[in-house]
């Protein structure tokens, strides 16, 4: 059973690898935002810049199952 659903997994091992790696770059920008002292504008600057490019891999994620699939 493994073996036929091995690409399955691997797809959704590496999904859910890249969301994680998503989630420690948002821990370590708040952290060195809040060490560093950054005004209001700049914060909502750097987390907009980074939620773009979690929606840009979301819709990626999205458009590349969409081609697959034929639609």
């Amino acid at each position: 059973m493994l073996s036929e659903h091995y690409e399955l997994i691997e797809t959704l091992g590496t999904n859910f690898a890249i969301a994680f790696l998503f989630v420690l770059i948002g821990l370590a920008i708040q952290d060195v935002l809040k060490k560093g002292n950054v005004p209001t504008f700049g914060r909502w600057f750097v987390w907009l810049v980074l939620f773009l490019g979690c929606a840009g891999f979301i819709a990626k994620g999205i458009i590349q199952a969409f081609w697959e699939a034929g639609l």
